[in-house]
């Protein structure tokens, strides 16, 4: 009876394994978009996926056939968007930061980077990213639509000063 239960746990630890080995990089370059770092220091996404891998272990055992990526990137999301609902108060308000950012999304809020990492960068269709985070479809249309636009065309700094010509002032 032992034999058979530790053949069973090396069995599931050598599965988990070749999932973390496949799935773990994404995963990671999924929570470093998340969590705006920068991909040389990210310890914030590291912890998530930290957090997600362990969570999947956990429940190994009980997908019955369910894709354990989907199970990961689904717990990653949803603790990511409950930090940020605690950190910031509600997820879709505030671009104050409590960490200083420098990813490429550092300049969305923590809800539109979870929706544009979710529907671009993993592929999720719209209304699964809506039931996950419990939102209306058009709203995650909207959000999506609306860090892209924040993306594509950034802010302009101020105006260049303009300098008189000495020849004017004499």
């Amino acid at each position: 009876m032992r034999g058979r239960r530790a053949d069973q746990e090396t069995r599931r630890t050598r599965e988990f394994e070749a999932f973390v080995a496949g799935a773990g990089g994404r995963l990671l370059h999924a929570a470093t978009l998340l969590t705006a770092e920068d991909a040389d220091a990210n310890p914030r996404a590291r912890r998530l996926l930290t957090l997600a891998l362990a969570h999947t272990y956990a429940c190994w055992d009980r997908l019955h056939g369910e894709d354990p990526y989907n199970r990961a990137r689904e717990y990653l999301a949803t603790r990511f968007a409950h930090g940020a609902w605690h950190r910031y108060g509600a997820l879709p308000l505030g671009r104050g930061r409590a960490h200083p950012a420098a990813g490429p999304l550092a300049r969305l809020t923590a809800q539109e980077r979870l929706v544009l990492v979710l529907r671009l960068y993993e592929g999720v269709a719209d209304e699964q990213v809506a039931a996950l985070l419990g939102l209306p479809t058009e709203r995650v249309r909207t959000v999506c639509d609306r860090a892209m636009a924040t993306l594509l065309h950034p802010p302009r700094g101020p105006a260049p000063a303009v300098r008189r010509a000495k020849a004017a002032a004499s």
